[in-house]
């Protein structure tokens, strides 16, 4: 669980970075409708990269507290830092990920915008299915 955090922690920064020094959109995003960041109205493109920090913020801190939670928490057999790191991730996940299958509104290379993630959420399942385990035993 604590290393899907810091992957989490690790995926919110390369979205953040990529803000700034890459195409401007997010992991994955390279054009909107064949236009890049420059090529849109700068009222939106500032409007964009304000919500991509934003998001950015949100994932990494995220990652923070289900790294924390887990490391400092769940390593101890507290079972109410399993459950918060469990729902700290879950509700972001449940949020996030649904609407990326609810149309094409714009193209993303599929494997590297949601790949890192599923990735992260893969390992959190395994690290909250043996942590449980875990919790059980003790």
């Amino acid at each position: 669980m604590a290393l899907a955090g810091v992957a989490f922690v690790g995926y919110g920064v390369v979205f953040l970075v990529m803000n700034f020094v890459g195409s401007g959109f997010e992991l994955g995003v390279s054009t909107l409708s064949g236009m890049t960041a420059a090529d849109l109205d700068p009222t939106v493109a500032y409007y964009i990269s304000h919500l991509h920090v934003a998001t950015a913020a949100f994932i990494i801190s995220t990652g923070i507290a289900v790294a924390s939670l887990s490391w400092y928490g769940v390593r101890q057999r507290l079972t109410w830092a399993w459950a918060t790191a469990i729902a700290a991730a879950v509700v972001g996940l449940a949020l996030a990920l649904p609407m990326h299958w609810t149309g094409d509104a714009f193209s993303h290379d599929w494997l590297t915008h949601l790949g890192p993630i599923y990735l992260a959420t893969g390992t959190f399942v395994v690290g909250a299915v043996l942590a449980y385990r875990g919790l059980e035993a003790g």
